[in-house]
């Protein structure tokens, strides 16, 4: 029998869902775009995310604010074409087989607990635009009332823009000019100013900020 391993405990754990995946037209080049998303995350990650069973993803970060990060990262390089819900989580992880690498423990219970939630509240319309929940097993880690609540304002205010708004947000982050910004839409800069202030985009990217030094 394997020896269950304990592996660098606590960890944040990410799993990850594909929204509505079974209405798309072209499911094999769906994956490899989001493939392509979970590798761009991969950096940082104690076990970078990849697919498990049919359209979920799973994968492993030092920090909950690394695993917020990389969820918001992976959501942007996919809309808005596409959705993905995520549950985040922290605790223990173990390792049950290392010949397979199938991982168990409270931190992936606690994901799990997060993603579960996450999809049964957005079927409520006041919470349509949720996707990212977060639960902890036990008293340590980050409060997850307080890093929740910043979640679901994040998570409706990315619902409430429109795909340029995502792609100018997506540039901020990467740090490019809003001048730049404005030559890649072919728009003024001056109504790049407009729109990131008008959408709360430069609040996003303080909040992301903000969400990424969480420990």
């Amino acid at each position: 029998m394997a020896r269950i391993k304990v592996i660098a405990s606590p960890l944040a754990t990410l799993i990850g869902d594909i929204v509505g995946s079974r209405q798309t037209a072209d499911r094999g080049g769906l994956h490899q775009r989001v493939a392509a998303a979970l590798d761009a995350v991969a950096p940082g990650a104690t076990e970078g995310p990849g697919f498990t069973v049919g359209d979920e993803f799973q994968g492993s970060y030092p920090t909950v604010g690394a695993a917020i990060d990389a969820a918001l990262s992976v959501r942007l390089d996919i809309a808005p074409e596409f959705d993905v819900r995520f549950g985040i989580g922290w605790g223990e992880v173990t390792i049950l087989d290392p010949d397979t690498g199938i991982q168990d423990g409270p931190g992936w219970w606690s994901a799990r607990e997060a993603i579960e939630w996450t999809a049964g509240a957005q079927q409520q319309p006041g919470l349509a635009h949720l996707r990212t929940a977060y639960r902890r097993a036990g008293a340590d880690g980050p409060d997850p009332d307080a890093v929740n609540a910043a979640l679901m304002c994040r998570d409706h205010l990315l619902g409430s823009v429109d795909a340029r708004s995502l792609r100018l947000l997506r540039g901020l982050l990467e740090h490019k000019t809003k001048k730049e910004l404005a030559e890649m839409e072919g728009i003024s800069a001056s109504a790049v100013s407009q729109r990131t202030a008008r959408d709360g985009l430069d609040l996003l990217v303080l909040a992301s900020a903000q969400l990424r030094g969480i420990r």
